[in-house]
């Protein structure tokens, strides 16, 4: 999506997390066995080629969820929704939320958009649309608002978080742990914003880990093909290749394939879980943006035939995971198996 031309602002220290010693990593029970977990970033629908703008968005698309939520929970999957603020402070949506709720499995949790959530004392800049960018004041402050907005709409106070756009940064954790968060998603495995101005993820895997107090669940992402030990060192020499990436995946030698039905075929991904599985894997992270479960709100889903090609990456994902015995865990499930419930 484009942003707003840069100001003059001196120029922000990109973040990149250090991966997790040995011992942080999350040593799941044997009674949890291999398991998966969704991840909806339940936010506003906006025009994802325009500047990202304070007021040029809407909700409608909240209307789509308890359809799209009732093919889930049909097959046992619960949900955790990740909402923002033009989601939390709008009634109809919270409305059609709790609805949702009401399976009791599914929880809500918390994603910050900057450029939507007060208290707007920064410029609207590319590399603020990164929270973790903003200054620690800043963006506790804007943590503070969404919260409260959360508590007030649901009750409950949210114990799982996620940074619009991955946008984490280097006081964020800390932040999150001080105001009774337990669980983070903000770290996208293997993937680099620091082009944008956001965080690099090079050094983080798929398991998941504690950092300081907080569990750290990235958003799965695999390497599939017959170069895939090559990794991230790899494809980011691709990188100065041209075409290089591409060749490299129609060859079957290297993919990057994260766990989302947004651009990613089922194909793909159906590997990436062969992969991950046989890797040992323990807890697979999927997502997706609430707004691609009606047509025409984000480039994944534009038309009837998109949404149809959603669905149906879900069936196929779903009976495959059911096949290898990989069951679903909800957010509480997660959090008192990695000994934080």
């Amino acid at each position: 999506m484009a942003v707003a031309a840069p100001s003059a602002a001196a120029p922000v220290e990109r973040y990149r997390p250090p991966a997790p010693a040995p011992g942080d990593l999350i040593d799941w029970p044997d009674a949890f066995g291999t398991r998966f977990t969704v991840f909806v970033d339940t936010e506003e629908e906006f025009d994802w080629d325009a500047p990202l703008a304070r007021d040029a968005h809407g909700v409608s698309a909240i209307a789509a969820l308890p359809e799209a939520h009732r093919r889930f929970a049909e097959r046992g999957v619960p949900l955790t929704y990740m909402i923002d603020y033009p989601i939390a402070t709008d009634a109809r949506a919270t409305d059609i939320l709790r609805s949702c709720l009401a399976d009791c499995v599914s929880a809500v949790g918390t994603q910050l958009h900057p450029w939507v959530n007060p208290p707007f004392d920064e410029a609207l800049t590319p590399a603020n649309s990164y929270a973790g960018n903003l200054p620690e004041a800043t963006e506790a402050a804007k943590i503070d608002a969404l919260t409260d907005a959360i508590i007030a709409a649901f009750g409950p106070r949210p114990l799982a978080y996620r940074a619009g756009r991955y946008g984490i940064g280097p006081n964020t954790l800390r932040l999150l742990a001080a105001r009774g968060y337990l669980l983070d998603s903000s770290m996208r495995s293997r993937y680099s914003y620091a082009d944008d101005g956001g965080p690099d993820f090079a050094d983080i895997a798929n398991h998941a880990f504690r950092a300081g107090p907080m569990i750290e669940v990235p958003l799965t992402t695999v390497y599939t093909g017959r170069a895939r030990a090559g990794g991230t060192r790899l494809y980011r020499l691709l990188a100065a290749v041209p075409k290089g990436r591409g060749l490299f995946a129609r060859a079957g030698l290297l993919s990057r394939v994260a766990l989302t039905p947004e651009d990613m075929p089922v194909k793909d991904a159906l590997e990436a879980i062969a992969v991950a599985v046989g890797e040992g894997l323990r807890l697979l992270n999927f997502a997706f943006h609430s707004p691609s479960v009606a047509p025409g709100f984000t480039p994944y889903v534009r038309d009837a035939a998109d949404l149809a090609r959603f669905h149906a990456w879900w069936d196929a994902v779903l009976a495959d995971l059911a096949r290898r015995g990989v069951r679903a865990a909800s957010l509480d499930q997660i959090i008192a198996a990695a000994g934080r419930g």
